[in-house]
């Protein structure tokens, strides 16, 4: 199974953050931006206080009757926060991942985030891994011309 680390370098390791203090509205336009599902929410002194995501939205601001211009991320954000290591295996991850019910894990090393990764990006990342286990695993079995039209000689 690969590693944390193998899937930041094929996916990239670039995070959106955005501070507690700014709005709903604000988070909204940064997920549409960069199209994500998920940003990692900084403190005045960018460490980590939280995760804030679509759910977070769909959940917690329309339902409470709060206003996306006036409510602040701090109030909607999910204030536990789980953190992998590059060197953690995938499965790792989505294990811990269904156990604490959450869909993004911040990726530390030395203390300092060096990338984000969601349980569709694990997902994916293992779908892809074992497509191509068994794609050698076939051309083990029965050679490389596997899936390849073998035509017959023409009888007279």
């Amino acid at each position: 199974m690969g590693l944390v680390k193998n899937l930041l370098e094929y996916k990239g390791n670039e995070v959106y953050m955005i501070h507690a203090g700014e709005t709903i509205y604000s988070a909204l336009m940064m997920l549409a931006k960069h199209d994500v599902g998920a940003l990692v929410v900084v403190d005045e002194c960018e460490k980590i206080v939280g995760i804030f995501s679509e759910r977070d939205y769909a959940r917690k601001v329309v339902l409470m009757g709060k206003s996306s211009k006036s409510a602040t991320v701090k109030e909607m954000m999910n204030p536990t926060v789980y953190f992998m290591k590059p060197d953690n295996k995938l499965l790792e991850c989505l294990e811990l991942m269904t156990k604490k019910r959450t869909r993004h894990l911040p990726i530390l090393q030395d203390k300092k985030m060096i990338g984000l990764v969601s349980i569709g990006d694990i997902v994916n990342r293992i779908i892809s891994e074992q497509k191509t286990k068994i794609k050698d695993l076939e051309g083990y079995i029965v050679g490389d011309a596997y899936g390849i039209e073998i035509k017959m000689p023409a009888t007279e």
